[in-house]
């Protein structure tokens, strides 16, 4: 990414941006004290969202939703119908943004692809769950204790028992977790509004019956160049999400897709040591470790941009150098649709080239142009270093958008260090650590991963 491009980006506000945000924020503020308890100021946000959408399909069950949970009369689909709206106006963010950002770059981006309709699951499941969503809102956020939070159990087991279901079981699993953590939330100085905010919502809107739409599948064959990988680690999660070029066998414009594996995981395993707990896709570590191409054999591929990774369908191929890629390869990339659930601002994340920039610790200058880069993203699972990004004139990254501005979140950097040039991935220590000091501190911790594994395998034998 040039300066040029980089100013079409960065040089002012997409029109309308802010004020949509201002009425999810409103909408939001109203989640935190309760919607049986609004009041003036929080029933005057819920109609102003109500405006905003009112020559859209969804106005008139919006504007009747406001006037009824305003008046006290809260029904599910009324919740239902807010949240529509909310997310119906991140959506429309998302799209304005990826637009300025796609016309920057001049990347040309697929039409979504949805695949046909499934059986809809049993409704006895999805109304349970739509009914924790609704006392959550009676309540607000302030108004969740342990009991409120312990009402879902019952229904969050059930629902994980259902493989149909896991995606809506796992995003409530986890809110009733932060909620959990959180509690007495009523003493809490600060919350995670938005968060907390969009996790409902978006529950909401899958708890509801044929609300669930899904990508098309087809198998594709060719050559994928890995470009970087962003590892995502929570306390029980880890995921490995590889950013690629998918060359296709039959010819045709290449592809930017994704490919992710995960693993289960404890607090306890962080740094270098979550890599072993993905070893059961070797054909995809090796790749990264090694800076290889794979090559691809009848590997399912979303129309989101997914592959669906299956170890046994890849194989390594030649050395790829993945600034080469970039620079060769990502000008012509198509990109692929974004999922209609999917549509918000925070799941922007597009990978870019940018060289020839200045640093200044957080700040980087291209012609001019300043630009945030997104410290907290780096892994404590790879070398990349506030350090090493200082010294760094070449990156591979990831645009995003997010706290209302655009920010870089490197996956590979070219630097100098002591007047000789270095290269460093986040995925070259996905076959273990290659930096002598972090090598030997590993020594000294040891192998959490196998001592867990060890325990793990004498309990079942008991």
């Amino acid at each position: 990414m040039r300066g040029v491009q980089l100013a079409q980006l960065l040089d002012g506000d997409r029109p309308g941006v802010a004020e949509a945000l201002d009425l999810v924020a409103g909408f939001d503020d109203a989640l935190v004290h309760g919607f049986a308890r609004l009041g003036e100021e929080r029933a005057a946000g819920l109609a102003a969202l109500a405006g905003a959408m009112a020559t859209s399909p969804l106005g008139p069950a919006v504007s009747e939703a406001a006037d009824k949970v305003a008046a006290g009369s809260i029904g599910a689909e009324h919740l239902t119908a807010l949240a529509g709206a909310r997310i119906a106006l991140l959506g429309a963010v998302h799209d304005a943004l990826l637009d300025r950002l796609d016309t920057a770059l001049g990347r040309t981006r697929a039409a979504w692809d949805e695949a046909p309709a499934t059986a809809a699951p049993a409704d006895n499941l999805l109304s349970g769950s739509r009914s924790w969503l609704h006392e959550l809102a009676i309540a607000g956020w302030r108004g969740v204790d342990h009991d409120l939070v312990s009402s879902s159990d019952q229904t969050l087991e059930a629902l994980l028992a259902e493989p149909g279901l896991r995606r809506l079981a796992v995003l409530l699993d986890g809110l009733a977790a932060e909620l959990r953590a959180s509690c007495p939330i009523a003493t809490m100085a600060r919350l995670p509004v938005r968060r907390w905010a969009d996790l409902w919502t978006r529950a909401v809107l899958l708890s509801q019956p044929g609300a669930r739409p899904t990508a098309s599948v087809a198998p594709v064959t060719g050559r994928l160049l890995p470009l970087g990988v962003d590892v995502h680690e929570h306390g029980t999660a880890v995921q490995a999400q590889v950013h690629g070029v998918l060359e296709l066998a039959g010819g045709g414009p290449s592809r930017l897709v994704r490919a992710s594996v995960a693993a289960a995981k404890v607090d306890t395993i962080v740094g270098p040591a979550v890599w072993r707990l993905l070893d059961a896709h070797p054909v995809l570590l090796s790749a990264l470790a090694e800076r290889r191409s794979l090559d691809l054999t009848d590997m399912p591929l979303t129309s989101g941009g997914d592959l669906v990774w299956q170890d046994d369908k890849a194989s390594a191929g030649a050395p790829a150098d993945p600034f080469a890629t970039a620079r060769v390869q990502l000008a012509n990339a198509h990109a692929s649709a974004t999922p209609p659930l999917e549509r918000h601002p925070i799941r922007i994340c597009e990978p870019v080239l940018l060289e020839d920039y200045e640093t200044d610790g957080d700040r980087w200058t291209l012609d001019g142009h300043p630009l945030t880069v997104d410290l907290a993203r780096l892994p404590a699972a790879g070398p990349l270093t506030p350090e090493l990004l200082a010294a760094s004139s070449s990156c591979i990254g990831l645009m995003r958008w997010d706290a209302g501005r655009w920010r870089v979140q490197p996956l590979a950097v070219r630097a100098t260090v002591k007047r000789k040039p270095v290269e460093a991935h986040t995925g070259d220590w996905a076959q273990g650590p290659t930096d002598p000091k972090v090598v030997k501190a590993e020594a000294k911790a040891g192998d959490a991963v196998a001592v867990l594994r060890e325990r793990a395998g004498r309990l079942l034998r008991k």
